[in-house]
């Protein structure tokens, strides 16, 4: 999996979470981050994987965390899962902070896609070029 695409599904799934309250006694989990290493490979390796197409697996350990952040209070002292106070307890995920996570991931993919194809249109043109 692309870390692009990685990135994208877990800020969706962060967003998707930041508003279904926490039941009492339950351990609130920050937002979920992904975080890629390169697993310590010189670059000269690393580029040579990637031109074989055997990158996924060592370029990039991809590993999703969870952020130490705190749950977020919200009085509604009508709910029930409200405490003796009055607040409700939210997972500590800030919806915007997540929507520009899931933007800077559809524009790297979208440049991704935008050099593949102007890679492609030389490689045929070249091939055009060396044809007649």
């Amino acid at each position: 999996m692309r870390i692009e695409q990685l990135r994208a599904e877990t800020a969706a799934r962060n967003i998707a979470r930041a508003n279904v309250p926490l039941a009492a006694g339950v351990t609130p989990r920050g937002p979920l981050r992904v975080v890629a290493r390169a697993d310590g490979l010189a670059f000269g390796r690393l580029l040579q994987a990637e031109r074989q197409g055997m990158a996924d697996g060592l370029v990039r350990g991809q590993v999703v965390e969870s952020a130490d952040r705190g749950p977020r209070q919200v009085l509604d002292p009508g709910h029930p899962l409200a405490d003796e106070h009055g607040f409700v307890a939210y997972p500590g995920i800030r919806t915007l902070d997540e929507m520009f996570v899931l933007t800077l991931a559809t524009r790297a993919y979208e440049a991704n896609v935008v050099a593949f194809n102007a890679a492609r249109t030389m490689a045929l043109r070249a091939l055009d070029i060396g044809g007649r």
